[in-house]
């Protein structure tokens, strides 16, 4: 580290589009603890095109050559899942700090080895699950340790979503239709939020699962390219929860109208309700502003819950959209790299969804009920 700052290698960094642009980036130039040093993308020149618009010395076509840079402390992988495997291998080799975008791999066995590699390798590993890292996340979940809600009951999830509402799909989007590249909606929209509700109310410990496919062909947008729909745009999940409590959650794409996300925390004194009224709504839990509203007591009305200050600690550059729960996740993960400490979730936090999303497909697949194994 230099100055006292991470230096940070960021792996798909297209400057015309995607993730990285969109909320790395501008999370990173934001918090004072980091400084990007190096782009890397499959083409030079567009590598070379996001070193000069973001301002950064050294550009790469070579995953592997960056990871390796004596000027990079942190890699940061945000491209498609079936490369993550081969990237987070080539940074663990050389004993570099990783944060990879969720999904962590394109199986549970990958991410089984890549935790092993990890552990072995004695460096700082996160998984970009995000949502964790909302303002309003944060202290819901604080009230519910606390007793807020009293006894946990019920938990009920809604998450719909809108991408694919028009008919249409962008083409850099088109891969996530099918499941063998691993980036649906079952691992990216169901991913997310079955992590969400563990953080908030519990780890699930049994589910019964239905998976569909309602939309079964997009136009590629700009052109007559139709794209056949392979990958479950509808995830109905019933669950139980480790201290008792049940819940049910569906998450579904191609919301045509109000796609936006509820998480209703129901117990025996109250309830607590995390709502996404504004922009980013239609992304997922993951990404944009949630409200959190609460009541206590027998018909007691629901009302707006303001959200303390210090659960929001970057400044305000990092507080946009889509940028506002990866920089609150930066912020704390520079803390552990720091401390040692482990405030973010690590390959094994990955790895636990990976085994839930397998719970899901196999209940899906034999209509049976499936136990979860526990940490």
């Amino acid at each position: 580290m230099a100055d006292g700052r991470i230096r940070v290698g960021v792996v798909g960094a297209n400057p015309d589009r995607g993730w990285a642009a969109r909320a790395h980036i501008p999370a990173l130039r934001a918090l004072p603890g980091y400084e990007i040093t190096a782009v890397g993308t499959s083409r030079a020149a567009s590598a070379r095109a996001a070193a000069d618009r973001f301002g950064v010395p050294h550009a790469f076509t070579d995953a592997a050559e960056l990871a390796a840079h004596p000027e990079v402390d942190l890699v940061v992988i945000t491209v498609k899942v079936p490369a993550h495997d081969a990237l987070i291998r080539a940074a663990l080799g050389a004993g570099k700090h990783v944060y990879c975008e969720w999904p962590l791999a394109l199986t549970t066995a990958e991410a089984e080895g890549l935790l092993r590699l990890a552990r072995d390798a004695g460096v700082r590993h996160a998984v970009g699950l995000q949502a964790r890292f909302s303002p309003a996340v944060r202290y819901a979940r604080d009230l519910v340790a606390d007793g807020y809600v009293g006894r946990v009951t019920s938990v009920n999830v809604y998450a719909a979503r809108g991408k694919g509402g028009t008919g249409e799909i962008p083409g850099f989007a088109a891969y996530t239709l099918d499941p063998s590249n691993g980036a649906g909606t079952l691992e990216v929209g169901a991913g997310h939020t079955l992590d969400v509700l563990e953080h908030l109310a519990g780890d699930v410990t049994a589910l019964s699962a239905e998976l569909a496919v309602q939309r079964t062909a997009y136009t590629v947008a700009g052109t007559d390219e139709t794209v056949k729909v392979t990958s479950p745009d509808q995830i109905a999940v019933a669950a139980v929860l480790a201290g008792g409590a049940t819940a049910v959650v569906h998450v579904h794409d191609a919301k045509v109208t109000a796609a936006r996300t509820q998480i209703e925390i129901a117990g025996t004194d109250g309830d607590l309700a995390l709502v996404s009224p504004g922009p980013g709504a239609a992304a997922g839990v993951q990404i944009g502003a949630l409200a959190l509203r609460g009541a206590r007591g027998h018909g007691s009305p629901r009302e707006e819950l303001r959200i303390p200050d210090e659960y929001l600690w970057v400044p305000e550059p990092a507080r946009g959209v889509e940028v506002l729960n990866v920089a609150q996740f930066y912020a704390r993960f520079a803390d552990d790299i720091r401390t040692g400490g482990r405030s973010v979730p690590g390959f094994d936090a990955g790895l636990r969804v990976h085994r839930l999303l397998d719970a899901v497909r196999l209940s899906a697949e034999t209509g049976t009920r499936r136990e979860v194994a526990q940490p």
